[in-house]
């Protein structure tokens, strides 16, 4: 855990990180570093978060 970051600002860095495919991996890894995953229950931050994780993970087109 850093200090000073909050749960939100380290899920929101994970889930824009790529490396996360589904909402509860990415719950389970915020959870592994030491934050209050009950920070991240609600379904409008759900939604949030599982629309930065598809674009992160995204395939790339190529122009």
């Amino acid at each position: 855990m850093e200090a000073g970051k909050s749960t939100l600002e380290r899920a929101f860095e994970l889930a824009r990180s790529g490396r996360y495919t589904t909402l509860v991996d990415l719950k389970r890894a915020v959870l592994a570093e030491g934050y209050d995953r009950k920070q991240l229950e609600g379904g409008a931050l759900g939604r949030q978060l599982t629309t930065v994780i598809r674009a992160a993970t995204a395939p790339r087109q190529i122009s």
